[in-house]
């Protein structure tokens, strides 16, 4: 009988959730690298450059591939020939390696977990606990899973009740655009078909454990029921052109994962879940030899990209801007930022509103500035700041009238599409909404020279900060008339992909 001792397990676990912090599975590196080579949008092609450069990056220095750390999720299997050297709750174990990992002085990862017992919504500081799904299996191993979810992806999590003779892969197609951009892609889809509501979930979740082989799958050609659904969707919701970052392109997800399971009669659940262009997941067997190793991959695994500013890109200085040189900027345009620029997402935005409501003083002055929907994760070593990648900007939709009406504000940066009210505001205010590349958040980072908390310093990660930029590259996503680049860009793409007969091939 196999023993598993506790701090085998804890290491583990630490030991993972380190190594996917930094470290891209190579599956999606090559199979981005593919998608940049093939990809004939210049918007697409630039986003995805800017990923991979952060993916190595990330590799050489360490350092969090995405600002958003995630949300634990760990997947065993336990054989029912092992024991375990220890009677306290295997949960505490798992955490206890989470906690280690989140506090690692060398490489800190950020806190985003809230405990919600008391509806306070209280970060728990160690980002546990994690949330686990254990099994019970033939066999004298410990199989485990572990994944860092990010929370821009986890909240365009779908499922449907579908009646038995809908169509799945309608539904799929349907329902993608519905998500909007603020999944990061590209990444993959895991879609979960069968079971009860909880159990359809459980499987798209599990399926983005499985690696990247949509290339292999159509190179020789899908063989069964679920194969031939799987090539169905990756061509069709690549074919509706939304592309890298929802910018419009030929490459919006890299593979399509299904999972199945018996269901009622009466019932097809079906669950989708998407996974971001900050892909991390690590699988790991215990045996009772010790701890997991893990085998660092080879920077020659890499493309050879780099990217590096677009020729045309307009410097911007933020200590000089005001609404007549917002209101020239075009749709799709790139700009490099310098100067100083404001950050600020959900918490700081609800305490402004009570600030404004209450007719109190605001404690910083937004006249004429930009302000940057980013919760950076803690600097080391001689870091100014940690990865610092841009937020979902549809959170902070509905303060958006009141911030460029109430506080003076001319221009707000972040990740993804605004949504109809954004853009009314934006448009009504003569602003403008720039966008900043999910999954480049270690790049993003190099660009800030200086870093002070301004107001709200409890908040954390959410406090306001005041960062002294260089450079910083963005693109105008929505211009002062209103017009919306992830509206267009997708739309033009779409049109292209059918018109010119452009292949979707495989990544």
């Amino acid at each position: 009988m196999t023993t598993i001792k506790k701090a085998d397990l804890i290491q583990s676990v630490a030991d993972a959730l380190q190594f996917i912090s930094y470290y891209h599975p190579a599956d999606y590196i090559r199979a981005l690298g593919r998608a940049y080579e093939r990809e004939q949008s210049a918007a697409a092609k630039d986003a995805i450059a800017q990923i991979l450069s952060n993916s190595r990056m990330c590799a050489e220095g360490h350092r969090p591939i995405c600002q958003d750390t995630g949300i634990v999720n760990v997947f065993v299997k336990v054989g029912m020939d092992v024991r375990f050297d220890f009677n306290t709750s295997f949960e505490d174990a798992i955490n206890e390696g989470v906690r280690r990992a989140y506090l690692d002085p060398d490489n800190k990862l950020r806190a985003s977990v809230l405990d919600e017992s008391d509806f306070g919504r209280k970060n728990t500081k160690d980002n546990t606990p994690a949330v686990i799904s254990v099994q019970l299996v033939p066999g004298d191993k410990v199989e485990i899973d572990v994944a860092a979810k990010g929370g821009g992806s986890e909240a365009k999590a779908k499922f449907a009740m579908l009646n038995p003779s809908d169509s799945i892969a309608d539904w799929v197609v349907k329902t993608v655009p519905s998500m909007g951009a603020g999944w990061c892609p590209p990444g993959m889809l895991g879609i979960g078909i069968g079971g009860t509501a909880e159990k359809a979930m459980l499987l798209a979740k599990e399926s983005l454990m499985e690696s990247i082989d949509m290339a292999e799958l159509k190179t020789r050609g899908a063989k069964t029921a679920v194969e031939k659904l799987r090539v169905e969707l990756y061509d069709r919701v690549n074919a509706l052109g939304i592309g890298a970052q929802g910018l419009g392109g030929l490459s919006t997800v890299l593979d399509v994962k299904i999972r199945t399971y018996p269901a009622h009669a009466a019932n097809r659940p079906v669950a989708m879940i998407p996974n971001c262009a900050a892909t991390r997941h690590a699988h790991f067997v215990l045996d009772g030899s010790g701890p997991a190793e893990f085998e660092e991959p080879k920077l020659s695994d890499w493309p050879n990209v780099t990217w590096k500013p677009d020729a045309s890109s307009k410097p911007v200085d933020l200590n000089k801007l005001n609404k007549e040189e917002v209101a020239s900027w075009k749709p799709g345009q790139r700009l490099l930022l310098s100067g100083k620029l404001l950050t600020g997402r959900d918490a700081a935005h609800k305490r402004i509103q009570e600030f404004l409501e209450q007719k109190k003083p605001l404690p910083v002055d937004f006249r004429n500035r930009v302000i940057y929907y980013v919760g950076p994760v803690d600097p080391v070593r001689d870091e100014v700041v940690g990865p610092a990648g841009p937020t979902t900007s549809t959170r902070m939709d509905k303060f958006t009238d009141m911030m460029l009406g109430g506080t003076g504000l001319i221009a707000m940066v972040g990740k993804a599409e605004r949504g109809p009210a954004a853009i009314e505001s934006i448009h009504k205010h003569k602003a403008a909404y720039l966008m900043a590349v999910g999954g480049a958040a270690y790049l993003v980072s190099k660009a800030i020279r200086k870093s002070k908390v301004l107001a709200f310093e409890d908040l954390g990660m959410e406090a306001i900060y005041e960062f002294e930029v260089k450079d910083m590259p963005v693109t105008v996503a929505v211009d002062a008339n209103g017009t919306s680049v992830h509206t267009t860009g997708p739309a033009e793409w779409s049109k292209k992909i059918v018109e010119l007969k452009l292949p979707v091939t495989a990544a």
